[in-house]
């Protein structure tokens, strides 16, 4: 599963912004006595985890950042890293080979808007391998099924019930979590008995972010027909109405998300 360069440069700020403030405190003060140290970024994208947790971390970090699309990759390490501050990229499937990135000298383990699209078993297989290794683990912006508009539309319901429907097919990894992904994996995480903080995460989308808006029903709208043809004709008029709720300058949205960190318990 890849997501375009526009669409993961499009979300960054929001997902800064949303990001829980009480879970990054808790990543800082887990590793605040630490000169440095070593971070595994699964799915990393353009490197929008690194460069929101670098800046509550250590003064020496090594970071490896992991993800399948090499285009992205590309864009993932900065141009000029310090000498505090040492980036590498690593091309891998996750699917087929997940050990291998969590394999060698790691601290903590990070992922961000990831969760939500593997399967249960692969969820199980990485929680697995983490403890395994005692690792801390810190998953944010995980889409928990909530989402609203305002002005509300009468047909918003219908759509949002077939978006969190589409969430549970295969994206890569089998049948996907979809909102139930960080329920799932703080459960897992604490019959290990890992200690979890969590915190929501919500988008939070003003007037004025009219490109973050249609970009996101534009999605809702495709992830609806993909499930039911046959409503394609309610479906083009609900988002007709809410582009033109955008146009105007009325609407508002907020997606749910979760964030958490789980600590060993021996740590």
């Amino acid at each position: 599963m890849s997501f375009s360069e526009q669409w993961l440069t499009l979300r960054e700020p929001h997902d800064s912004a949303a990001r829980n403030g009480k879970v990054l405190d808790a990543v800082a003060a887990t590793f605040a006595i630490q000169s440095g140290i070593s971070v595994v970024d699964l799915a990393c994208g353009t490197g929008s985890t690194f460069r929101a947790v670098s800046l509550v971390l250590p003064g020496r970090q090594n970071w490896r950042l992991v993800d399948n699309d090499l285009s992205l990759l590309a864009r993932a390490k900065p141009a000029s890293a310090s000498s505090e501050i040492h980036v590498v990229t690593q091309p891998v499937d996750l699917q087929h080979d997940l050990e291998l990135v969590l394999d060698g000298p790691v601290d903590l383990v990070t992922t961000s808007a990831f969760l939500d699209l593997v399967s249960e078993e692969w969820l199980e297989r990485l929680i697995t391998e983490i403890a395994a290794r005692n690792l801390p683990f810190y998953a944010a912006i995980n889409y928990d099924g909530r989402a609203s508009c305002e002005p509300a539309d009468p047909f918003d319901q219908a759509i949002l019930k077939a978006v969190n429907n589409h969430q549970l097919t295969d994206k890569g990894f089998g049948p996907s979590l979809g909102p139930q992904a960080a329920v799932k994996a703080i459960e897992l995480l604490q019959r290990l008995d890992y200690k979890v903080t969590k915190g929501q995460s919500d988008w939070v989308l003003r007037k004025a972010d009219t490109e973050m808006q249609t970009e996101i029903l534009s999605g809702w709208a495709a992830a609806a027909r993909d499930l039911d043809a046959a409503a394609v004709t309610e479906i083009a008029g609900w988002l007709t109405r809410r582009r033109a709720l955008i146009a105007s300058g009325r609407s508002s949205m907020r997606v749910g998300h979760v964030d958490f960190f789980a600590r060993p318990p021996a740590r």
